[in-house]
């Protein structure tokens, strides 16, 4: 009997992470509801939200739900080649894990009782920042407008996470500026 891939979102719940993501000013509160609201809506055994440090070709987790210490500390996931999918912006279901060549950390997330990953990238205008990923310790169905949904709104946050960057930044430049003696900032 093949299972039915209901659809979980509607338009009350994208408006309402619309509204959160365009309006929170703390990011990580931001971040942890969203890691959270992705699980219970779509009944997820954990999520997270890593961040691309394009320097060091590295995803840094910077909020997670329903995964244990033990998994979170596994070791940092590289991206290892530009091939990836993650590269190329694109989502991905890794419907058993056991079968993929592709996971890191495999048999650490067979050990935490994962059986499939949902990986959806966090666009910026054309490139990719980051990546939201969905666990779950059975086959993940998704219906084709949830998914499109979500991409969506990642694209959304993207540009607050930029946007937030770049406040950071300014924030830093004017601070060190406040700083130089007034000869230097008033031209005498």
């Amino acid at each position: 009997m093949k299972q039915k891939n209901n659809r979980k979102f509607y338009l009350r719940e994208y408006r309402a992470i619309s509204h959160a993501i365009s309006t929170y000013e703390d990011m990580n509160l931001l971040f942890q509801h969203l890691v959270e609201g992705l699980c219970r809506t779509f009944g997820f055994k954990g999520s997270s939200i890593l961040l691309y440090d394009d320097k060091e070709k590295e995803l840094f987790r910077i909020s997670s739900y329903g995964l244990s210490d033990e998994y979170l500390a596994k070791g940092s996931l590289y991206v290892d080649d530009e091939l990836d999918e993650f590269m190329k912006g694109e989502i991905v279901l890794y419907a058993n894990i056991k079968n993929s060549q592709r996971v890191q950390y495999a048999d650490a997330a067979i050990k935490e009782g994962i059986v499939s990953i949902f990986s959806v990238p966090i666009k910026c205008r054309n490139t990719v920042i980051g990546i939201l990923k969905g666990y779950q310790n059975k086959p993940i169905l998704m219906h084709e407008d949830d998914i499109e949904s979500i991409k969506v709104l990642l694209q959304q946050l993207g540009l607050v996470i930029e946007s937030n960057g770049m406040k950071n930044f300014m924030d830093s430049v004017k601070a060190a500026m406040s700083n130089l003696p007034l000869y230097i900032t008033e031209g005498h």
